[in-house]
């Protein structure tokens, strides 16, 4: 029975169209990847494309048949509401980032984009230290979905093909 069931189950999944996001497919061979100093969501980026693609990282933007440049990379925190007391209940976590793809040649593949995410944090008095890690890890966890958008946009370029005029 429990066989039966199991092909059953597997042959439902199937029949969905599931599939593994598998490997992600860009349509250069390299990029130079450009970001502000100090923010890692280069580095996850950079990672991202190394882990996940048959596409080069290089360290020379010259050489390179693209450009990812993360023009700006914003953490703000607002309080979205406050208790009769005046004490805060949450915050409001908001993480920006700017970027646009470039070809070799200097055309916008990506024109200035953005990619805006939000989280919210309950917040209490008493864990304090316990809502600072919280809030660090939301953080962590918006750059690496940001860095999945990236990548994800990315994948979308079509790049035209140039063929040889018939003489």
């Amino acid at each position: 029975m429990n066989k039966i069931v199991l092909v059953a189950f597997c042959s439902m999944l199937a029949a969905c169209g599931f599939q593994l996001r598998g490997q992600a497919s860009l349509p250069f061979e390299t990029i130079y990847v450009s970001f502000p100093q100090g923010h890692p969501i280069g580095t996850d980026l950079k990672r991202l494309i190394k882990a996940g693609t048959t596409t080069r990282v290089i360290d020379n933007a010259k050489k390179a048949q693209a450009t990812l440049e993360i023009i700006s990379v914003m953490n703000d925190k607002q309080i979205m509401s406050v208790s009769g007391g005046g004490r805060v209940r949450e915050f409001e976590l908001f993480y920006r980032v700017s970027f646009r793809l470039i070809d070799a040649k200097g055309v916008e593949l990506i024109p200035t984009n953005e990619i805006a995410l939000r989280r919210i944090l309950p917040f209490t008095d008493a864990q304090v230290v316990a809502k600072e890690g919280e809030e660090a890890m939301l953080v962590r966890e918006m750059q690496s979905d940001s860095a999945d958008q990236i990548l994800r946009r990315l994948e979308a370029v079509k790049i035209a093909e140039t063929k040889p005029k018939p003489s």
